[in-house]
Protein backbone atom coordinates (compact mmCIF):
# COMPACT_ATOMS: atom_id res chain seq x y z
CA UNK A 1 0.00 0.00 0.00
CA UNK A 2 1.23 3.43 -0.87
CA UNK A 3 2.87 5.61 2.36
CA UNK A 4 -0.03 8.18 1.06
CA UNK A 5 -2.82 5.57 1.96
CA UNK A 6 -1.84 4.16 4.95
CA UNK A 7 -4.32 3.67 7.27
CA UNK A 8 -4.23 5.15 10.57
CA UNK A 9 -6.45 4.75 13.36
CA UNK A 10 -8.32 7.16 15.33
CA UNK A 11 -6.92 7.67 19.35
CA UNK A 12 -9.85 8.74 21.35
CA UNK A 13 -8.02 9.47 24.35
CA UNK A 14 -5.33 12.01 22.54
CA UNK A 15 -8.74 14.21 21.42
CA UNK A 16 -8.99 18.01 22.80
CA UNK A 17 -11.37 18.60 25.72
CA UNK A 18 -13.66 20.66 22.69
CA UNK A 19 -14.10 17.65 20.35
CA UNK A 20 -14.73 14.75 23.93
CA UNK A 21 -17.52 17.17 25.34
CA UNK A 22 -18.84 17.47 21.98
CA UNK A 23 -19.09 13.77 21.45
CA UNK A 24 -20.62 13.53 25.15
CA UNK A 25 -23.28 16.27 23.96
CA UNK A 26 -24.36 15.11 20.67
CA UNK A 27 -25.03 11.50 22.30
CA UNK A 28 -26.91 13.08 24.96
CA UNK A 29 -29.42 15.37 22.68
CA UNK A 30 -30.56 11.87 20.43
CA UNK A 31 -33.50 11.96 22.26
CA UNK A 32 -34.26 15.74 21.28
CA UNK A 33 -33.76 14.39 17.73
CA UNK A 34 -37.38 14.20 16.86
CA UNK A 35 -38.27 17.83 17.73
CA UNK A 36 -35.53 19.06 15.51
CA UNK A 37 -36.55 17.12 12.48
CA UNK A 38 -40.26 18.16 13.18
CA UNK A 39 -38.91 21.67 13.01
CA UNK A 40 -37.01 21.39 9.80
CA UNK A 41 -39.17 19.49 8.38
CA UNK A 42 -42.26 22.16 9.05
CA UNK A 43 -39.74 25.25 7.55
CA UNK A 44 -39.31 22.41 4.36
CA UNK A 45 -35.62 21.86 5.09
CA UNK A 46 -36.07 18.06 5.40
CA UNK A 47 -37.87 15.70 2.37
CA UNK A 48 -40.18 13.64 4.60
CA UNK A 49 -39.68 10.54 2.77
CA UNK A 50 -36.42 10.33 3.07
CA UNK A 51 -36.05 11.71 6.59
CA UNK A 52 -34.47 7.92 8.10
CA UNK A 53 -31.39 8.86 5.87
CA UNK A 54 -30.78 11.40 8.58
CA UNK A 55 -30.38 9.01 11.23
CA UNK A 56 -28.11 6.57 9.31
CA UNK A 57 -31.04 4.02 7.94
CA UNK A 58 -31.25 3.53 4.10
CA UNK A 59 -33.07 0.95 2.45
CA UNK A 60 -30.43 0.97 -0.46
CA UNK A 61 -28.12 -1.70 -0.75
CA UNK A 62 -24.70 -1.19 -0.51
CA UNK A 63 -23.08 -2.40 -3.79
CA UNK A 64 -20.55 -5.06 -4.08
CA UNK A 65 -17.23 -4.15 -4.26
CA UNK A 66 -15.12 -0.83 -3.65
CA UNK A 67 -17.37 2.67 -2.88
CA UNK A 68 -15.81 6.14 -3.14
CA UNK A 69 -17.71 8.29 -0.27
CA UNK A 70 -18.13 12.20 -1.84
CA UNK A 71 -19.49 14.47 0.43
CA UNK A 72 -20.61 18.27 0.18
CA UNK A 73 -22.77 20.90 2.15
CA UNK A 74 -25.48 22.15 -0.77
CA UNK A 75 -25.71 23.02 -4.03
CA UNK A 76 -22.14 24.62 -4.62
CA UNK A 77 -19.86 21.78 -3.65
CA UNK A 78 -21.71 18.83 -4.82
CA UNK A 79 -21.64 20.95 -8.48
CA UNK A 80 -17.99 21.46 -7.55
CA UNK A 81 -17.51 17.61 -7.88
CA UNK A 82 -19.70 16.80 -11.01
CA UNK A 83 -16.70 16.50 -13.39
CA UNK A 84 -14.70 14.53 -11.13
CA UNK A 85 -17.67 12.10 -10.04
CA UNK A 86 -17.91 11.72 -13.80
CA UNK A 87 -14.05 10.61 -14.52
CA UNK A 88 -14.81 8.59 -11.09
CA UNK A 89 -17.51 6.87 -13.01
CA UNK A 90 -15.53 6.94 -16.01
CA UNK A 91 -13.30 4.23 -13.97
CA UNK A 92 -16.01 2.10 -13.20
CA UNK A 93 -16.07 3.65 -9.17
CA UNK A 94 -19.39 3.38 -7.40
CA UNK A 95 -20.23 6.69 -6.02
CA UNK A 96 -22.20 7.82 -2.75
CA UNK A 97 -22.67 11.34 -2.29
CA UNK A 98 -23.64 12.49 0.62
CA UNK A 99 -25.05 16.91 1.14
CA UNK A 100 -27.04 18.15 3.25
CA UNK A 101 -29.79 19.82 1.66
CA UNK A 102 -33.07 19.66 -0.09
CA UNK A 103 -32.09 21.76 -2.63
CA UNK A 104 -28.81 19.57 -3.33
CA UNK A 105 -30.25 16.52 -3.54
CA UNK A 106 -32.76 17.90 -6.27
CA UNK A 107 -30.09 19.08 -8.08
CA UNK A 108 -28.44 15.38 -7.86
CA UNK A 109 -31.34 14.06 -9.26
CA UNK A 110 -31.31 16.62 -12.27
CA UNK A 111 -28.18 16.89 -13.28
CA UNK A 112 -26.55 13.32 -12.10
CA UNK A 113 -26.91 9.79 -13.87
CA UNK A 114 -29.06 7.63 -11.94
CA UNK A 115 -26.04 5.16 -10.69
CA UNK A 116 -24.86 7.82 -8.21
CA UNK A 117 -26.39 7.04 -5.13
CA UNK A 118 -27.10 10.20 -3.35
CA UNK A 119 -28.21 10.08 0.53
CA UNK A 120 -28.93 12.99 2.44
CA UNK A 121 -25.51 13.37 5.33
CA UNK A 122 -26.33 11.58 9.09
CA UNK A 123 -26.85 14.56 11.73
CA UNK A 124 -23.54 14.42 13.34
CA UNK A 125 -24.93 11.97 16.38
CA UNK A 126 -22.15 9.46 17.05
CA UNK A 127 -25.46 6.83 16.84
CA UNK A 128 -26.77 7.88 13.40
CA UNK A 129 -23.27 8.03 11.80
CA UNK A 130 -22.29 4.28 13.04
CA UNK A 131 -25.46 3.33 11.41
CA UNK A 132 -24.41 5.18 8.35
CA UNK A 133 -20.88 3.80 8.03
CA UNK A 134 -22.04 1.11 9.17
CA UNK A 135 -23.88 0.14 6.15
CA UNK A 136 -22.43 2.03 3.27
CA UNK A 137 -18.74 0.73 4.89
CA UNK A 138 -17.15 3.36 2.30
CA UNK A 139 -13.50 2.32 1.05
CA UNK A 140 -12.42 6.08 0.37
CA UNK A 141 -13.70 9.53 1.71
CA UNK A 142 -13.79 12.44 -0.28
CA UNK A 143 -14.63 15.69 1.83
CA UNK A 144 -15.54 18.49 -0.34
CA UNK A 145 -14.29 22.11 0.95
CA UNK A 146 -14.62 22.43 4.08
CA UNK A 147 -17.44 20.52 5.51
CA UNK A 148 -16.37 18.82 8.65
CA UNK A 149 -18.36 17.18 11.24
CA UNK A 150 -16.80 16.27 13.66
CA UNK A 151 -18.07 12.63 14.72
CA UNK A 152 -18.27 11.93 11.03
CA UNK A 153 -14.30 12.39 10.69
CA UNK A 154 -13.44 10.83 13.98
CA UNK A 155 -15.52 7.49 13.26
CA UNK A 156 -14.41 7.33 10.04
CA UNK A 157 -10.61 7.81 11.04
CA UNK A 158 -11.62 4.73 13.93
CA UNK A 159 -12.59 2.59 11.19
CA UNK A 160 -9.48 3.34 9.05
CA UNK A 161 -11.56 4.43 6.10
CA UNK A 162 -8.80 6.80 4.06
CA UNK A 163 -10.27 10.47 4.01
CA UNK A 164 -8.93 13.42 1.49
CA UNK A 165 -10.42 16.91 2.14
CA UNK A 166 -10.77 17.92 -1.93
CA UNK A 167 -11.65 21.64 -3.03
CA UNK A 168 -10.10 22.35 0.17
CA UNK A 169 -11.42 25.88 1.01
CA UNK A 170 -10.61 28.34 4.31
CA UNK A 171 -12.59 31.52 3.81
CA UNK A 172 -11.22 35.03 4.93
CA UNK A 173 -14.21 34.57 7.61
CA UNK A 174 -13.71 30.93 9.15
CA UNK A 175 -9.48 31.20 9.48
CA UNK A 176 -9.47 33.46 12.59
CA UNK A 177 -12.43 31.86 14.05
CA UNK A 178 -10.73 28.07 13.41
CA UNK A 179 -7.48 29.85 14.66
CA UNK A 180 -9.47 30.54 18.10
CA UNK A 181 -9.87 27.12 18.67
CA UNK A 182 -7.10 25.40 16.69
CA UNK A 183 -6.57 22.60 18.91
CA UNK A 184 -10.16 21.36 17.97
CA UNK A 185 -9.52 22.02 14.22
CA UNK A 186 -6.30 20.22 13.94
CA UNK A 187 -7.40 17.11 15.28
CA UNK A 188 -9.77 16.87 12.63
CA UNK A 189 -7.33 18.14 9.97
CA UNK A 190 -4.66 15.89 11.19
CA UNK A 191 -7.53 12.99 10.34
CA UNK A 192 -6.95 13.43 6.50
CA UNK A 193 -4.41 11.99 4.70
CA UNK A 194 -4.08 15.25 2.08
CA UNK A 195 -5.66 18.19 1.90
CA UNK A 196 -6.19 19.47 -1.58
CA UNK A 197 -6.42 23.43 -1.34
CA UNK A 198 -7.99 25.44 -3.69
CA UNK A 199 -5.48 28.45 -3.92
CA UNK A 200 -1.47 29.04 -1.99
CA UNK A 201 -3.73 31.21 0.68
CA UNK A 202 -5.97 28.52 1.52
CA UNK A 203 -3.04 25.78 1.30
CA UNK A 204 -1.02 28.31 3.93
CA UNK A 205 -4.52 28.41 5.91
CA UNK A 206 -4.96 24.92 6.20
CA UNK A 207 -1.13 24.16 7.06
CA UNK A 208 -1.55 26.65 10.12
CA UNK A 209 -4.78 24.87 11.02
CA UNK A 210 -2.74 21.38 11.34
CA UNK A 211 -3.32 19.70 7.92
CA UNK A 212 -0.02 17.63 7.68
CA UNK A 213 0.17 17.29 4.01
CA UNK A 214 -1.41 20.18 1.57
CA UNK A 215 -1.25 20.45 -1.82
CA UNK A 216 -2.92 22.98 -4.06
CA UNK A 217 -4.78 21.59 -6.66
CA UNK A 218 -7.30 24.74 -8.03
CA UNK A 219 -10.65 25.17 -7.86
CA UNK A 220 -12.71 22.30 -9.43
CA UNK A 221 -15.46 24.87 -9.51
CA UNK A 222 -13.37 26.25 -12.72
CA UNK A 223 -13.89 22.63 -14.21
CA UNK A 224 -17.76 22.18 -13.96
CA UNK A 225 -19.62 22.00 -17.21
CA UNK A 226 -21.68 24.13 -18.73
CA UNK A 227 -24.78 23.97 -17.07
CA UNK A 228 -27.44 22.60 -19.63
CA UNK A 229 -30.75 23.89 -20.56
CA UNK A 230 -34.03 22.10 -22.07
CA UNK A 231 -33.68 22.82 -25.87
CA UNK A 232 -37.74 22.63 -25.79
CA UNK A 233 -37.95 25.08 -22.90
CA UNK A 234 -34.89 27.68 -24.11
CA UNK A 235 -36.67 27.91 -27.81
CA UNK A 236 -39.82 28.60 -25.91
CA UNK A 237 -38.68 31.47 -23.87
CA UNK A 238 -36.46 32.64 -26.94
CA UNK A 239 -39.58 33.04 -28.98
CA UNK A 240 -41.66 34.80 -25.70
CA UNK A 241 -38.63 37.42 -25.87
CA UNK A 242 -37.25 37.51 -28.84
CA UNK A 243 -36.43 41.73 -29.69
CA UNK A 244 -36.07 42.32 -26.06
CA UNK A 245 -32.49 43.26 -24.32
CA UNK A 246 -32.26 40.98 -21.65
CA UNK A 247 -30.29 41.40 -17.69
CA UNK A 248 -29.90 38.08 -15.59
CA UNK A 249 -29.95 38.44 -11.57
CA UNK A 250 -28.49 34.84 -11.13
CA UNK A 251 -28.43 33.69 -7.29
CA UNK A 252 -29.71 37.00 -5.69
CA UNK A 253 -30.16 37.38 -1.95
CA UNK A 254 -32.27 39.21 0.32
CA UNK A 255 -31.50 42.90 -0.28
CA UNK A 256 -30.71 42.82 -3.54
CA UNK A 257 -34.24 42.31 -5.04
CA UNK A 258 -34.81 45.69 -4.21
CA UNK A 259 -31.27 47.09 -5.53
CA UNK A 260 -32.73 45.26 -8.77
CA UNK A 261 -35.89 46.96 -8.79
CA UNK A 262 -34.62 50.17 -8.93
CA UNK A 263 -32.19 49.10 -11.96
CA UNK A 264 -34.65 47.92 -13.96
CA UNK A 265 -36.73 51.60 -13.38
CA UNK A 266 -33.44 53.09 -14.58
CA UNK A 267 -32.17 51.17 -16.98
CA UNK A 268 -35.69 51.13 -18.86
CA UNK A 269 -36.01 54.66 -19.60
CA UNK A 270 -32.67 53.86 -21.92
CA UNK A 271 -33.79 50.31 -23.01
CA UNK A 272 -37.64 50.44 -23.48
CA UNK A 273 -37.67 46.88 -23.93
CA UNK A 274 -35.56 45.51 -21.02
CA UNK A 275 -36.64 42.54 -18.85
CA UNK A 276 -34.66 41.70 -15.53
CA UNK A 277 -34.57 37.82 -15.07
CA UNK A 278 -33.86 37.22 -11.37
CA UNK A 279 -33.45 33.75 -10.18
CA UNK A 280 -33.18 33.37 -6.44
CA UNK A 281 -30.43 31.72 -4.84
CA UNK A 282 -33.40 29.81 -2.69
CA UNK A 283 -36.56 29.34 -5.41
CA UNK A 284 -38.70 29.51 -2.15
CA UNK A 285 -38.12 33.22 -1.58
CA UNK A 286 -39.76 33.67 -5.20
CA UNK A 287 -43.63 34.74 -4.17
CA UNK A 288 -42.30 37.03 -2.04
CA UNK A 289 -39.72 38.80 -4.40
CA UNK A 290 -42.71 39.00 -6.88
CA UNK A 291 -44.71 40.96 -4.32
CA UNK A 292 -41.94 43.26 -3.83
CA UNK A 293 -42.05 43.96 -7.41
CA UNK A 294 -46.05 44.26 -7.25
CA UNK A 295 -45.79 46.35 -4.34
CA UNK A 296 -42.67 48.84 -6.76
CA UNK A 297 -45.73 49.46 -9.03
CA UNK A 298 -43.71 46.73 -11.93
CA UNK A 299 -45.58 43.99 -13.97
CA UNK A 300 -43.97 40.39 -12.62
CA UNK A 301 -44.17 36.74 -13.55
CA UNK A 302 -43.68 33.72 -11.83
CA UNK A 303 -42.12 30.75 -13.20
CA UNK A 304 -42.61 28.54 -10.47
CA UNK A 305 -46.29 29.11 -11.56
CA UNK A 306 -45.63 27.57 -15.47
CA UNK A 307 -45.92 31.68 -16.12
CA UNK A 308 -43.89 33.21 -19.24
CA UNK A 309 -42.73 36.73 -19.68
CA UNK A 310 -45.18 38.48 -22.12
CA UNK A 311 -44.61 41.63 -23.88
CA UNK A 312 -45.81 43.70 -21.02
CA UNK A 313 -43.31 41.99 -18.15
CA UNK A 314 -40.83 43.75 -16.72
CA UNK A 315 -39.13 41.22 -14.05
CA UNK A 316 -38.85 38.09 -14.70
CA UNK A 317 -38.86 35.77 -11.33
CA UNK A 318 -37.26 32.79 -12.20
CA UNK A 319 -37.70 30.80 -8.84
CA UNK A 320 -37.24 26.98 -10.35
CA UNK A 321 -34.29 24.98 -9.15
CA UNK A 322 -31.59 24.19 -12.20
CA UNK A 323 -32.97 26.12 -15.05
CA UNK A 324 -29.73 28.80 -14.66
CA UNK A 325 -28.58 27.48 -17.74
CA UNK A 326 -31.40 28.61 -19.47
CA UNK A 327 -31.39 32.38 -18.91
CA UNK A 328 -27.54 32.73 -19.20
CA UNK A 329 -28.12 31.56 -22.68
CA UNK A 330 -30.70 34.70 -23.12
CA UNK A 331 -28.39 37.12 -21.44
CA UNK A 332 -25.88 39.38 -22.86
CA UNK A 333 -25.20 40.87 -19.00
CA UNK A 334 -25.80 39.07 -15.43
CA UNK A 335 -24.81 40.51 -12.27
CA UNK A 336 -23.86 37.58 -9.84
CA UNK A 337 -25.71 37.69 -7.07
CA UNK A 338 -24.53 37.76 -2.96
CA UNK A 339 -22.12 40.20 -3.53
CA UNK A 340 -24.03 43.61 -3.25
CA UNK A 341 -24.57 42.32 0.40
CA UNK A 342 -22.10 40.66 2.39
CA UNK A 343 -22.96 37.09 1.83
CA UNK A 344 -19.71 36.47 -0.38
CA UNK A 345 -20.96 36.08 -4.30
CA UNK A 346 -21.70 33.15 -5.92
CA UNK A 347 -19.84 31.38 -8.41
CA UNK A 348 -19.14 33.00 -11.99
CA UNK A 349 -18.07 29.79 -13.55
CA UNK A 350 -21.23 28.41 -15.41
CA UNK A 351 -21.42 32.35 -16.81
CA UNK A 352 -18.31 32.69 -17.63
CA UNK A 353 -18.35 29.60 -19.70
CA UNK A 354 -21.70 30.33 -21.70
CA UNK A 355 -20.27 33.88 -22.42
CA UNK A 356 -21.91 35.92 -20.66
CA UNK A 357 -20.50 39.71 -19.60
CA UNK A 358 -20.21 39.49 -15.11
CA UNK A 359 -21.26 42.56 -13.43
CA UNK A 360 -20.37 41.99 -9.28
CA UNK A 361 -20.60 43.31 -6.07
CA UNK A 362 -17.74 43.98 -3.90
CA UNK A 363 -18.68 41.11 -1.41
CA UNK A 364 -17.01 37.74 -2.91
CA UNK A 365 -14.72 36.50 -0.20
CA UNK A 366 -16.27 32.82 -0.88
CA UNK A 367 -14.05 33.53 -4.21
CA UNK A 368 -11.63 35.84 -3.77
CA UNK A 369 -9.18 34.30 -6.47
CA UNK A 370 -11.72 33.64 -8.86
CA UNK A 371 -13.06 37.60 -9.07
CA UNK A 372 -9.73 39.47 -8.46
CA UNK A 373 -8.47 37.42 -11.54
CA UNK A 374 -11.54 38.20 -13.42
CA UNK A 375 -11.02 42.01 -12.29
CA UNK A 376 -7.46 42.47 -12.86
CA UNK A 377 -7.90 41.13 -16.49
CA UNK A 378 -10.88 42.87 -17.39
CA UNK A 379 -12.55 40.04 -17.81
CA UNK A 380 -15.65 41.38 -15.15
CA UNK A 381 -16.69 44.54 -13.56
CA UNK A 382 -16.89 45.43 -10.07
CA UNK A 383 -20.16 47.72 -8.93
CA UNK A 384 -19.77 49.17 -5.15
CA UNK A 385 -23.47 50.33 -5.03
CA UNK A 386 -26.96 50.61 -6.61
CA UNK A 387 -25.41 53.71 -8.70
CA UNK A 388 -22.24 52.10 -10.18
CA UNK A 389 -24.47 48.82 -10.50
CA UNK A 390 -26.79 50.79 -13.28
CA UNK A 391 -24.35 52.84 -14.53
CA UNK A 392 -21.56 49.81 -15.33
CA UNK A 393 -24.89 47.65 -16.60
CA UNK A 394 -26.32 50.30 -18.99
CA UNK A 395 -22.83 50.78 -20.30
CA UNK A 396 -22.33 46.69 -21.17
CA UNK A 397 -25.74 46.24 -22.32
CA UNK A 398 -25.68 49.37 -24.55
CA UNK A 399 -22.00 48.53 -26.09
CA UNK A 400 -21.36 45.18 -27.67
CA UNK A 401 -17.77 45.53 -28.45
CA UNK A 402 -17.53 46.49 -24.67
CA UNK A 403 -19.48 43.10 -23.82
CA UNK A 404 -17.45 40.94 -26.61
CA UNK A 405 -14.29 42.35 -24.37
CA UNK A 406 -15.14 41.23 -21.34
CA UNK A 407 -16.56 38.11 -22.31
CA UNK A 408 -13.49 37.19 -24.31
CA UNK A 409 -10.78 38.53 -20.86
CA UNK A 410 -12.61 36.51 -18.85
CA UNK A 411 -12.74 32.67 -21.28
CA UNK A 412 -8.95 33.50 -21.10
CA UNK A 413 -8.63 34.02 -17.28
CA UNK A 414 -10.73 30.38 -17.42
CA UNK A 415 -8.55 29.01 -19.08
CA UNK A 416 -5.30 30.25 -16.76
CA UNK A 417 -6.95 29.00 -13.89
CA UNK A 418 -8.23 25.50 -15.39
CA UNK A 419 -6.62 22.16 -14.65
CA UNK A 420 -7.51 21.34 -11.00
CA UNK A 421 -9.27 17.87 -12.20
CA UNK A 422 -6.47 16.76 -13.78
CA UNK A 423 -4.51 17.46 -10.57
CA UNK A 424 -7.31 16.63 -8.40
CA UNK A 425 -7.37 12.98 -10.42
CA UNK A 426 -3.52 12.73 -9.80
CA UNK A 427 -3.54 13.39 -6.62
CA UNK A 428 -5.77 10.59 -5.58
CA UNK A 429 -4.09 8.40 -8.23
CA UNK A 430 -2.40 6.16 -4.77
CA UNK A 431 -5.90 5.92 -3.78
CA UNK A 432 -7.32 4.30 -6.97
CA UNK A 433 -5.06 2.38 -7.57
CA UNK A 434 -5.54 0.95 -4.54
CA UNK A 435 -9.04 0.37 -4.75
CA UNK A 436 -8.25 -1.41 -8.70
CA UNK A 437 -6.56 -3.78 -6.78
CA UNK A 438 -9.00 -4.30 -4.13
CA UNK A 439 -11.61 -4.77 -6.92
CA UNK A 440 -9.68 -6.85 -8.96
CA UNK A 441 -9.10 -9.37 -5.30
CA UNK A 442 -12.97 -9.03 -4.46
CA UNK A 443 -13.88 -9.65 -8.11
CA UNK A 444 -11.23 -12.74 -8.16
Amino acid sequence: MPKSVVRRPAVANSLPMTLRVYRRLSSVVVPLAPALINRRLRQGKEDPERIGERRGLSPDPRPAGPLIWIHGASVGEVLAAAALIERLRALDFRILLTSGTVTSAAIVTKRFPPDIIHQYVPYDSPRYVARFLDHWQPSLALFIESDLWPNLILQSAARRVPMVLINGRMSQRSFPRWRRASGTISALLEKFDICLAQSRTDAERFSVLGSRNVIVTGNLKLDVPAPPADPVKLERLRAVTRGRTILVAASTHPGEEEILIETQRALAGLFPQLLTVIVPRHPDRGLAIAHLIQGAGLRTALRSRQELPNAATEIYVADTLGELGLFYRLAGSVFMGGSLVAHGGQNPIEAVKLGVAIVHGPHVFNFTDVYEALDRAGGARTAADKEALIKQLGQLLADLKAREKLIAASAGVLEQLGGALERTLAALEPYLLQLRLESGAFHA
